[in-house]
């Protein structure tokens, strides 16, 4: 009787991922489906607009802007990987490091960069893959073990071995990671619209509304075909993301400029650089749920009540992650990206959690 109840455990992991997966290629096959539907659409259409595309050949005068700091470059002697970065703010100040979330690249951290440079050496990565940082051509080269160590590596050539870590989106995901795997590589932890990756394993398998939100997540599985998507129609799909009613920038706050949208469809229209990016997600169903969760540092989480991407359940469920100082501040009214929309009030909430002595939970 003990070897049958010894395999019991085994066969029910083995059923839940059998079931996990089956889920996972069954909504890349709807996904897939929905969006061959929408480009049949839109060549039957407007098949001349379908496959138009302007030419960018210069980068907007916002990206080269030196009140937002200066352009640097620092290549990674393990990886080999050479990495950019826009840096404000004195050198031997305590250091701010921001990382930045889907599509965006470092120019979305724009306002902070002004804004904490007078106390901080603040520093916007663009993540591997992104923006004028390499990109590996091979998926397995993105997964989240080796955005971890690219995060370590930073800060080691920077000459820090502590910083305030900010990040947004999948640049949050990372930041979570972090605190979890090198708490002691992070003072104060900020997070923005993304919560503890746990939280967002759990209630995505349980709440089909987040599963629905969350349909690119799949939809990025597959090969070649999300980049080709987001290209079309020069780039409206992009376009849409940032400045649409329901997912857009700007319902009561900033609002991009002309400029700024260019900035980022620039940026993102050059040969290979949607690869990058979209090969973050495809790692991301072998990598959760984590092993070890916990965070200890002292943390802000900051949510858009009306996040299009993000059920704001999550927010509340991931205090029960952190064994330290936590608070969370929901914004009304405010979109995914917050950073963007509502610099001010973003930039003062973090101000004062960077400034307010934080005493660690019993």
């Amino acid at each position: 009787m003990a070897r049958p109840r010894d395999r019991l455990p085994r066969l029910l992991v083995a059923i839940r991922a059998l079931l996990f997966w089956s889920l996972v290629y069954c909504y890349c096959g709807l996904c897939a489906s929905f969006y061959l539907l929408k480009l049949l659409w839109s060549i039957g259409t407007g098949p001349t607009q379908t496959f138009r595309r302007a030419a960018r050949d210069h980068p907007p005068a916002g990206l080269n802007d030196p009140s937002l700091g200066t352009h640097c470059y620092v290549r990674i002697k393990d990886s080999g990987l050479r990495f950019h970065y826009v840096a404000a703010g004195e050198r031997g100040k305590p250091l701010m490091l921001l990382l930045h979330g889907f599509p965006e690249f470092w120019y979305s951290w724009r306002y902070q960069l002004r804004e904490f440079k007078s106390e901080y050496r603040v520093v916007a990565l663009d993540l591997r893959g992104c923006g004028e940082t390499d990109a590996p051509i091979h998926r397995e080269n993105y997964k989240l073990d080796c955005l971890i160590t690219d995060i370590k590596d930073i800060l080691d050539f920077l000459g820090y071995s502590k910083c305030v870590l900010i990040g947004h989106d999948w640049g949050g995901m990372i930041a979570w990671l972090i605190a979890i795997c090198y708490p002691e590589m992070v003072m104060k932890l900020v997070v923005l619209n993304f919560p503890h990756p746990n939280v967002f394993t759990e209630y995505i398998l349980r709440h089909p509304a987040q599963l629905f939100k969350s349909s690119y997540y799949y939809f990025f599985q597959i090969p070649w075909f999300p980049e080709f998507m987001f290209s079309i129609n020069d780039f409206k799909a992009l376009k849409h993301l940032f400045t649409s009613h329901s997912t857009g920038i700007g319902r009561k706050g900033c609002r991009l400029t002309t400029e700024d949208l260019e900035a980022y469809i620039y940026v993102f229209s050059q040969p290979g650089a949607l690869s990058g990016p979209i090969n973050h997600y495809r790692n991301i169903f072998s990598c959760l749920p984590l092993k070890h969760h916990m965070v200890i540092t002292p943390t802000l989480l900051l949510w858009g009540e009306k996040d299009a991407f993000m059920e704001a359940e999550m927010a509340d469920v991931t205090k029960i992650y952190v064994k330290n100082y936590f608070r969370l501040t929901v914004l009304s009214e405010a979109s995914h990206w917050l950073q963007q929309e509502q610099p001010d009030i973003v930039n003062k909430l973090i101000w004062t959690f960077l400034k307010e002595e934080t005493r660690k939970k019993d």
